[in-house]
């Protein structure tokens, strides 16, 4: 067997194709191992190669910007030996999930890499909060991926038309994207979802307790996440997951359980909220003004659309809420758009001074 081939049929159940060997090609004239990363952890990541898992440092590849780091799901290349061996650089990424920072700055963080499935995993132990599924929604879209909707922990609903009824409403808020109902416990729904996702590469993303590190241990099929019990008060569990992991499954395809996310901080997602609210982004297409806020304009479609019932209130509430949001992000991190922002806010200030003043003397 010569070597391209080792590394082929070596890398091959973790996403390796002749597009990424290209890719490596110049990496390889150098004499670096192909490999992909399975784990990060401190400036160290745990890197698979045809060698086996290797450990690397990561000091090479560590620039200001935090969305250049190393991270899980990317494919690097790796020095043939040494110690410590060094990760000298990552391919280009096909597709990254990114969310903003809790920080001032609103930084953004790379969760995953080269991802094709965004698993949104959501607790049926605890009330529904579709606007927090519409958000990892319009995340996972701009990366790249597919997302799908999970709803775990099915065995917790006993009747099947309620269970009906959840994933009806979820679906309301998920255009276009597969929702599930899966139970771990049980295995129903297991078989659908491995359909959906034995190939390429899926990231499971949700709060903790949503139990993601219990679908992925029945999706692997060995125990090898560890999981804790949530809280019965409101359905919350401990960061089980401390770092995000690569795993092989059986069935073909890989899978990256990510620690459970408290914030969900949208990071330029503009594109991925349009096709989360694709119903209102079409509505607006049809308003008077191309500018349209459907806040109070004259013939505004969205605003038609909520008076005769065909969008829900709660739906446009969610859009403004991850629009404004959004805005603010880009806004802290481009002066341009800063500056456009403020005179856009400052033009709707004045309109509404307006109209009040108006109102007044009509009042007077």
């Amino acid at each position: 067997m010569s070597s391209t081939s080792a590394v082929h049929s070596a890398l091959a159940p973790y996403g390796w194709d002749d597009d990424w060997a290209d890719a490596f090609a110049p990496h390889a004239a150098e004499g670096l191992l192909p490999g992909r990363v399975v784990r990060v952890d401190r400036g160290q990541c745990d890197v698979v190669t045809a060698d086996g898992v290797v450990r690397a440092d990561t000091a090479f590849v560590t620039p200001h910007d935090p969305l250049r780091v190393v991270c899980t799901g990317d494919w690097v290349a790796v020095e043939a030996g040494g110690n410590p061996r060094y990760v000298r650089t990552y391919l280009p990424r096909r597709t990254a999930f990114v969310r903003s920072t809790s920080s001032k700055r609103s930084d953004g963080q790379i969760l995953a890499a080269n991802v094709d499935h965004a698993v949104v995993a959501v607790s049926l132990a605890v009330k529904l909060d579709l606007g927090r599924v519409e958000r990892f929604l319009a995340l996972a879209w701009e990366s790249g991926a597919q997302p799908v909707v999970v709803l775990t922990k099915t065995d917790l609903v006993a009747d099947p038309v309620s269970l009906a009824h959840l994933v009806q409403d979820v679906e309301h808020s998920a255009p276009g994207v597969p929702v599930l109902g899966v139970s771990a416990h049980t295995g129903d729904g297991l078989d659908v979802l491995r359909a959906l996702i034995g190939s390429g590469t899926t990231v499971l993303l949700g709060q903790s307790g949503a139990g993601k590190s219990t679908l992925a241990n029945a999706l692997v099929g060995e125990d090898v996440m560890d999981v804790r019990a949530a809280r019965d008060v409101d359905g919350k569990g401990r960061h089980t997951t401390t770092t995000r992991n690569l795993l092989a499954l059986p069935g073909g395809g890989v899978l990256i359980d990510t620690p459970g996310l408290r914030g969900v901080g949208l990071y330029d997602a503009e594109s991925g909220v349009g096709q989360v609210f694709a119903e209102i982004e079409e509505l607006a297409g049809r308003c008077r003004f191309h500018d349209c806020a459907h806040e109070s304009e004259p013939g505004c479609a969205v605003l038609a659309a909520v008076d005769s019932g065909e969008l829900a209130v709660r739906r446009l509430d969610s859009y403004r809420k991850l629009v404004r949001e959004n805005q603010w992000i880009v806004a802290k991190t481009d002066a341009r758009v800063r500056a456009e922002l403020r005179r856009e806010w400052k033009r709707r200030g004045a309109e509404g001074k307006a109209a009040m003043d108006a109102k007044r003397g009509r009042w007077s």
